[in-house]
């Protein structure tokens, strides 16, 4: 069963939205992208926050998908992982960060409309 690692995040106080767009889409992506077991990482722009419309309060999210815990496990405990942690530093915004068993609820109804 695939499991990820999604985070909700808002920039630092005196960045932009679209300096940190740019930076996540960007620098900090690129390192991402060499987790080992990596096999789909997305990452979405806040256009609109339904609970706090007059200011948003998170700026961004990424789904850091692997094929198993164990991938997920391995990639947070290698080299890779550490320098994007780097990367990251003291940016001083806000964050949450949890690791999920996933399912594809599209394709699980899918499949059971097609048994009857």
């Amino acid at each position: 069963m695939p499991v990820s690692m999604v985070v909700l995040a808002s920039r630092p106080p005196n960045w932009t939205v679209e300096q940190f767009t740019t930076w996540w889409r960007g620098d900090h992506a690129e390192m991402a992208k060499r987790l080992p077991g990596l096999i789909a990482y997305r990452h979405g722009a806040v256009y609109h926050d339904y609970d706090h419309a007059d200011a948003p309060a998170w700026d961004g999210h990424a789904v850091l998908t692997f094929p198993s815990r164990q991938d997920l496990d391995a990639a947070l405990a290698s080299p890779q992982w550490e320098e994007a942690v780097r990367h990251v530093g003291k940016m001083k915004g806000k964050r949450i960060c949890v690791l999920t068993e996933e399912l594809d609820l599209l394709a699980a109804a899918e499949a059971g409309a097609g048994h009857e």
